[in-house]
This record gives structure tokens, sequence and C-alpha cells, in this order.
């Protein structure tokens, strides 16, 4: 498979049930699909930035961003937070991940996002910039390695004065 025959945009509700399918496949359990249907229902989920890789009229991947604030005393940072990202197992290692990290995050700093933090894979992320957060001192309550949790900015110092703690979406909590 080659990326040249892949249509990245935006989910619809007719796509949801393939949407569950493929987050049920990748991970070989339902919790994240069940994340990304209550995800919707939040005010911090981002349609924008909901979206679907589309191959022969087949959705192949997902991804899904989401609004988070970085507390520190009295202050708060908005940022958001990419979880899940997901591709079909039967077409993983052939770009299809990529092609949406690079979509979304173009279209994330397109809509004057500052910066994004995933918790994930320590070895997949970094090459779209990805850093550890410990670096700006932005760590999360859940009890996770420090090499998984990493942020980028979008925009050039969007976390220079940050630190702090994240607050996800309340729905994170029951994956």
């Amino acid at each position: 498979m080659t990326t040249n025959n892949i249509l990245i945009r935006q989910e619809k509700p007719v796509d949801f049930p393939y949407i569950f399918s493929v987050h049920e496949l990748a991970f070989d359990r339902i919790d994240e699909a069940n994340l990304v249907n209550s995800l919707r229902k939040s005010d911090r989920f981002i349609p924008e930035l909901a979206l679907v890789a589309e191959s022969d009229g087949e959705i192949i991947g997902h991804i899904v961003y989401t609004k988070i604030e970085i507390h520190q005393r009295q202050e708060r940072f908005e940022s958001i937070a990419l979880a899940p990202l997901s591709v079909r197992p039967d077409v993983q290692k052939s770009g299809v991940g990529s092609l949406l990290m690079r979509t979304s995050l173009s279209l994330a700093t397109e809509l004057n996002y500052g910066s994004v933090i995933v918790l994930g894979h320590e070895h997949y992320y970094p090459k779209f910039g990805f850093m550890p957060t410990e670096r700006w001192g932005i760590k999360t309550q859940f009890d996770v390695p420090a090499s998984c949790l990493m942020g980028l900015e979008l925009q050039a110092g969007a976390l220079e004065h940050v630190s702090g703690i994240i607050t996800y979406a309340s729905e994170f909590s029951a994956v």
C-alpha cells in the first residue's frame, strides 16, 4: 500500500462504526474505541482534529485530539492532547499513521494551537518532533514512564514557560 491513494479527512457520523472497529483491532480491545465514543460527547473534543484515513472507501486509520490544561499553582496553560491514534493492523507500517500525524499537526498549527502533548510510544512520536515533557517540567497524574509523556511546540516557545500537571478530559480516567 502506498500513501498516495489515502484520503485524510474529518470524521463523519457515518464513519463511527468503522472507526470503532479500527481502534478495537489496533489495540486488540475495546477500551480505546469506547474512549473515542465518549470523547466525542466531551466539551474538550476538537471535531476539526478528529481525522480518518480512508483508502478505497474504507476507514483504515483514525486520530483524535482533545483540549487539555496544564496547571501550575494558580496558572493554567492550554494545550491539546493527541489520543488515540490507530491504524488497522493489516496496513500498519505502511505510512498511514505518519500521514495522519503530519496532516493533523499541520491542521492543528493552522487552527492556532500552540502545543501538543501525547502519552505514547517513546520511539514512534519523536520522529515527528515530540520530546519528553520533563524538559519543561510537565507531568501527568497517571503513573507512566517519563519517556512516554511527550510534547511538541507547534508555535516556537509555546511551552517555554509552562510547567505543571496535565488535566485531561475526564473520559480518559475510564481507560
